[in-house]
């Protein structure tokens, strides 16, 4: 998936999307996305950057969730985002950045296609 197509999928056609599975691709464009939209309105003033950041908001948790899907894991995991630094960090290593389980799994038919 590429830059477009990830910002396209996360933020019109998946905008409080829970359910499915969300490739590595799309997760992390779409966080690439938001760090530099938030640090270019954060340049311009910290209330644009607040408003920005309280939009993506439900994508960026249903974009993590749908994440998790795609490794089998529930999306209750992303809880450990409430633990300060260590929460997180488990989240990017335990779980974001490791490919999605192949073929289909109980949050659906795999999105990536024939690998």
């Amino acid at each position: 998936m590429d830059f477009t197509t990830a910002i396209k999928t996360v933020l019109i056609e998946n905008y409080i999307n829970f359910q499915g599975r969300a490739q590595r691709s799309e997760f992390w464009w779409f966080a690439l996305f938001a760090l530099v939209v938030s640090l270019l309105l954060g340049a311009l003033g910290d209330v644009l950057a607040g408003l920005f950041a309280l939009a993506i908001l439900l994508p960026a948790i249903g974009v993590a969730v749908r994440r998790l899907h795609d490794v089998d894991r529930t999306g209750w995991w992303y809880l450990l985002v409430l633990i300060p630094v260590l929460g997180p960090l488990i989240l990017i290593f335990a779980f974001f950045i490791h490919r999605g389980t192949r073929g289909e799994n109980r949050f659906g038919p795999d999105p990536h296609g024939a690998r």
